[in-house]
């Protein structure tokens, strides 16, 4: 909150007030006064100053999501079984609210009313990390192991994408090592339920390797559209 001054303006031809116009000045700035001591009271420096804090995230957090989607380079897109949609988004939460990571996507919310594989292309390539939502639903949908050998493909054929894919076993209802297909058994997975979990994320997730994989999802944005304005 800032705090003016009421400071008296002198009375000349150009700026001299009516005594109505004085008496409700005055009027306006013992309420003022008013307003600032009842907010003193109740309101410490340190409480006030975070608040600003609140706020001015609250501002950037909305600024930097105020993007359509073909602007957007996403730190991290889950994808999940179909069923899992709400354990997806917890996740998402999770990454963003308690680790900073964001903007991050879920496979549920690419937009609807396109081709799946185009959709699919379009979340692995406009996100720095990909990660597999391991439960035990993710074997009974064809459709996510479909993903996961693709998003590996993907990463194996592009060298900027290698060690994208992050595969993840929430803390409830994951899928044991055992039981997880043999490709992504070869990597290391991230594990909610240990102790270790927030360690790996901060070591996974660095901000120096998303910004290496946006400058180079922006020249191809811009090759793009070059293209389709010279065909």
């Amino acid at each position: 909150m800032t705090v003016h001054d009421l400071m008296g303006i002198g009375c000349s031809k150009q700026n001299c007030m009516s005594p109505v116009q004085t008496d409700g000045n005055i009027k306006s700035g013992n309420r003022a006064l008013k307003v600032l001591k009842e907010g003193s009271e109740t309101h410490t420096p340190s409480q006030v100053k975070e608040e600003i804090l609140e706020k001015k995230q609250t501002e950037n957090d909305e600024e930097e999501l105020d993007l359509s989607d073909k602007d957007v380079f996403y730190k991290f897109v889950i994808l999940h079984a179909e069923s899992d949609t709400n354990e997806a988004l917890r996740l998402q939460g999770l990454l963003q609210n308690a680790f900073h990571i964001r903007p991050g996507i879920i496979f549920a919310d690419m937009p609807a009313g396109r081709q799946r594989l185009q959709n699919l292309e379009d979340a692995v390539n406009g996100s720095a990390w990909t990660i597999i939502l391991l439960t035990e639903n993710f074997l009974r949908e064809t459709w996510c192991e479909f993903q996961a050998y693709a998003s590996l493909m993907n990463s194996v054929n592009k060298q900027h994408k290698y060690n994208s894919v992050i595969p993840v076993r929430p803390a409830a209802n994951w899928l044991p090592r055992d039981r997880t297909p043999l490709a992504l058994q070869a990597i290391c997975a991230l594990e909610e339920g240990k102790p270790a979990f927030a360690k790996q994320v901060e070591k996974t997730f660095q901000e120096s390797l998303y910004k290496k994989q946006q400058a180079i999802w922006k020249k191809e944005q811009e090759l793009a559209n070059q293209h389709q304005q010279n065909p």
